[in-house]
């Protein structure tokens, strides 16, 4: 299967501290790739890498077949790469619809002046509302962000991510936070998302990995220890030291 993403010999020091460490791993198009790790491990490092907020002091970097190594976030973004971050980024004061509206007038060209009527624009208004009933929350359209409950923030931070039409979305610890039904709802949402959008996750909630992944990765103290189908990661007797190691339960990494 073709690579979305690839990483040769990745890494990122801050002095003598290996933050990621060497690591190389390919996500195939189209996969649900999971990060995980224990606390510490290095996993927000790596994301911030692959989404360009953090540099790079090693290694290569390949998204759909370009380099993107020294490339800015701006730039990734414009290749088809998008992201959901652990705090809110929304206008808490606009409706649920005119945030995704904002995002969508950027990519369709109409960002003169992002504060214009959306109205103005029969295209934005279309897409706008697809997303809203992709991310569920069509019923919630004209409701304040401010005045959203957290998992339907969530889910509306991931509308405003699709609405660049990304080829590869970084979802960065996404069900932090939610109730375990607001957990199910937003795992009901990532598992309708198109089958060809490729999604690369950062989660601690295992009930959500083993639940939404074709494969996973493990980090420990900066390096790759580990990748494969679920089924492989969870028998794994180096990624079981490491979560033991690190003081957390087994039963609660692997049980849900």
């Amino acid at each position: 299967m073709t690579a979305a993403l690839e990483l040769v010999d990745v890494g990122r020091r801050y002095g003598r501290l290996r933050a990621v460490d060497s690591v190389t791993l390919e996500v195939a198009a189209g996969a649900r790739h999971a990060l995980i790790g224990p606390n510490g491990a290095g996993k927000s490092t790596l994301f911030g890498l692959i989404s360009g907020t953090v540099r790079a002091t090693s290694g290569r970097i390949r998204f759909l077949g370009v380099d993107i190594t020294r490339r800015s976030p701006h730039r990734r973004t414009r290749l088809g790469m998008g992201r959901t971050f652990q705090h809110s980024s929304l206008f808490d004061e606009l409706t649920a619809r005119e945030n995704v509206a904002m995002s969508v007038q950027r990519k369709l060209g109409h960002a003169g002046n992002p504060m214009l009527p959306t109205g103005r624009f029969p295209d934005v208004e279309s897409r706008s509302g697809e997303l809203l009933e992709l991310v569920g929350l069509d019923d919630l359209a004209a409701i304040e962000a401010g005045s959203l409950s957290y998992g339907h923030r969530r889910q509306l931070e991931v509308a405003l991510a699709l609405a660049t039409e990304p080829a590869l979305l970084l979802l960065d610890e996404p069900t932090a936070g939610m109730s375990r039904e607001e957990a199910r709802q937003f795992m009901t949402l990532i598992g309708g998302l198109p089958p060809e959008l490729t999604l690369m996750i950062v989660e601690h909630d295992m009930d959500v990995v083993f639940e939404l992944a074709s494969a996973i990765s493990v980090l420990d103290a900066g390096r790759l220890i580990a990748t494969g189908p679920p089924e492989q990661i969870r028998a794994s007797a180096e990624v079981q030291e490491a979560y033991l190691g690190s003081g957390e339960r087994m039963d609660q990494v692997f049980i849900g």
